[in-house]
This record gives structure tokens, C-alpha cells and sequence, in this order.
């Protein structure tokens, strides 16, 4: 919470009574990140484009990674760091860097993404929940059970924007967390399901489909534990939107 005062020209912040200077000229761009930090909730990441056009990473924040570290991303465009998505490079890999520069200051896109995560809620995973074969990873078992009650649907919301002075562009990342037994009070059980079994194949193991799929599906469609539904029925547009 914060408001702004303008003959002080300065922006408080009513919460914490940390107050900061609306003239930032002199501040360090390490610093300003850390101003960014102490009042955004989303994890920010600034890409500033070079003279080929294209938009390295050039500063985050990144306080909710979900198996990203930012720090070995720095310098690399867009397709690169999105690389390891299965599908992503061969339908729209080569448009990336084309989309970004033709985005015009202020234009707002957004995306939402989404995965499973298996030992509770929090928001920081080093580890990740995703799965890269192509880097030699393997499960340790397939078969193993899983404890539902500490398993939750990880849903982030991505949005790009450019800026209009600096022609920068700004990609954010704000996390939400529902507990299964949220999703199916909520009557999203049988379409998350239906989301899951008809995931292409490569998707599928990225999002480690085959660890968790047969636990996760019965109890989504309240079916005996280990059981397989057949698909119900084809995934609509309420269906988690698959990336």
C-alpha cells in the first residue's frame, strides 16, 4: 500500500515506511531493482534490445523461480531462454524475436502457464516441476505414489509488455497455487484431467506426466486410486490453457 506524494516528490510506502525518491537518476540499477523487489509482487525480468534487434535478458527478479535460474540466462534472447518448451521452437520459435521488436510502447500480451507440484505449496522450486529429457534427466521411479494432499496446480500468469521511452521489454511472472481438493470443489476436476491425458506426448513428460498421471487422474475424476479414465470428453475452452 502506498501513495504518492507530490510535493515531497516522493513515493511511501504506507506498509513497511520504507520511502523512496520519485527522481531515480542517480540510483543504481541494482539498486532500483531492489526498490522493484520491495513492491512488486510479480518476478520481473528486463530485456533491452541490442542493435540486431533482439532482446537479451539484461537485469531480473526472480524471488519464485520455478526451476528457472536467471543468472545463467543473462544475455540470451527470448527463444532461447523459452527453448527447452517442447513445440515452442518449431511453431513459433523463429517469430519470437520478430514479435518482440514490432511491439509497440504500452502493449500489454499475456499468457498463463501452468504445471503440478507434488510437496506443498511454496512458490520457490530450484528443482523445478518440469522435466528435460533432451538433457538426460530421468525419473528414479514412474510408479511411485504420491501424497495428494501436498499436491497443488501451479498456475502463473506471464505478461510482456514494451516500454515506450527505452523500448525495453518487460516479461513478469505472478504465481497462484490452488490445492487439488480446491480444484474439484470448484468443479475443475474433470477438466484439469482431460487437460492432463490429452497433452501431446513430448508436453507430457515436460510437465512429468508419467510420475504422477495415474494418482493425479483418479483422484481429480474421484476414481479408484491407480485407475485410468478414458477421456470423457474433448477439452473445452474452460480447460487450463496448455503451453
Amino acid at each position: 500500500m502506498s501513495e504518492l506524494d507530490s510535493k515531497e516528490q516522493t513515493f511511501p510506502d504506507l506498509v513497511t515506511g520504507a520511502n523512496y525518491e520519485l527522481d531515480q537518476i542517480r540510483t543504481e540499477p541494482r539498486q532500483m531493482l531492489e526498490f522493484l523487489s520491495e513492491n512488486v509482487e510479480e518476478d520481473l525480468y528486463l530485456m533491452c534490445p541490442d542493435q540486431e534487434g533482439v532482446f537479451p535478458l539484461q537485469g531480473y527478479i526472480s524471488c519464485f523461480t520455478n526451476g528457472f535460474l536467471a543468472k545463467a540466462k543473462l544475455g540470451l534472447s527470448m527463444r532461447d531462454i523459452r527453448g527447452p518448451v517442447p513445440g515452442l521452437e518449431e511453431n513459433i520459435g523463429k517469430g519470437i524475436d520478430r514479435f518482440m521488436k514490432s511491439m509497440r510502447g504500452g502493449t500489454i500480451v499475456q499468457i498463463m502457464g501452468w504445471s503440478l507440484q507434488f510437496s506443498g505449496p511454496d512458490l520457490l522450486r530450484t528443482g523445478g516441476n518440469n522435466f528435460y529429457p533432451d538433457l538426460d534427466q530421468t525419473f528414479s521411479d514412474l510408479s511411485e505414489p504420491q501424497d495428494l494432499s501436498q499436491c497443488y496446480l501451479r498456475v502463473e500468469r506471464q505478461t510482456l509488455t514494451r516500454l515506450p521511452e527505452s523500448k525495453a521489454s518487460v516479461f513478469s511472472i505472478r504465481h497462484y497455487v490452488t490445492a487439488f481438493e480446491e480444484v474439484k470443489k470448484e468443479g475443475n476436476g474433470e477438466h484439469l484431467a482431460d487437460a492432463i491425458q490429452t497433452m501431446p506426448e513430448k508436453l507430457g513428460y515436460y510437465k512429468r506426466r508419467p510420475f504422477w498421471q495415474r494418482d493425479v487422474d483418479a483422484f481429480l475424476r474421484e476414481l479408484p486410486r491407480g485407475g485410468l479414465a478414458p477421456l470423457a470428453h474433448t477439452v473445452g475452452d474452460e480447460s487450463p490453457k496448455q503451453e
